[in-house]
């Protein structure tokens, strides 16, 4: 099976190489068709005013001058239209709760979704004030939930939100698998006023977001797998 890999962190971010990783070690084909920069936060902005210019960075990889979505446009269409999934990831950082609406990683997805492939957003939540300094850890956690995924049945405007937990280094825990709900609560909304440039900086402390028990927030913060199914009708 052929997979289109993309990411909103950009072509050489290390998430988007575990997710190769991950591929391979699933036996599949790919092509990786990502940012040629980096892209967060830019949700499902498109380019229609101006180029989109793609450029060979090896064999089956691409770095699109553009936004998550331009680059999953351009693979479906030009350069890997025989996918037959599209996984976005691994982001540095979760896309949990309201995330989703502002994510590259997920408008990625979303974008595939549109036109009929189904896929998979994958994120790695980062605790405040530690870096992931241990991208092999999550490898076989995400090839597990992926081969789990690509089991089951397609379904019109369906896919899927994974968020691999952040455990602490020497944590032992197995992280369980949970399919569970978006979380409905907004993020908190702070801004810090630089007044020498009269700028507002968002400073929402992501883990004082409020949390529904049982939703993809509490899952991952409490250190297991959230796996959320996002319909786009």
């Amino acid at each position: 099976m052929k997979l289109l890999l993309t990411n909103d962190d950009g072509i050489d971010a290390p998430g988007l190489e575990v997710l190769v990783r991950v591929a391979r070690s699933l036996n599949h084909d790919l092509v990786v068709v990502a940012p040629a920069t980096h892209q967060s936060w830019s949700s499902h902005t498109i380019t229609a005013t101006r180029g989109v210019r793609v450029e060979r960075r090896g064999d089956n990889h691409f770095a699109v001058h553009g936004t998550p979505a331009d680059c999953v446009r351009m693979g479906l269409l030009r350069l890997a239209p025989d996918a037959k999934w599209v996984l976005s990831g691994i982001n540095y950082g979760a896309n949990l709760g309201a995330d989703v609406y502002y994510s590259g990683t997920v408008a990625a997805v979303r974008e595939a979704v549109l036109h009929g492939w189904p896929g998979v957003a994958l994120s790695h939540y980062r605790r405040k004030g530690m870096e992931i300094d241990d991208w092999a850890r999550v490898t076989p956690w995400a090839a597990s939930v992926l081969s789990d995924l690509f089991a089951r049945s397609t379904q019109p405007g369906l896919f899927y939100s994974v968020n691999l937990p952040h455990l602490e280094p020497k944590q032992n825990k197995e992280p369980q698998v949970v399919f569970c709900p978006l979380d409905p609560n907004p993020l908190p909304l702070e801004y810090r006023h630089e007044k020498e440039e009269d700028e507002f900086y968002y400073e929402g402390n992501y883990t004082t977001r409020r949390r529904k028990a049982g939703a993809d927030i509490d899952v991952c913060l409490r250190g297991d797998i959230a796996v959320t199914e996002l319909r786009l009708f």
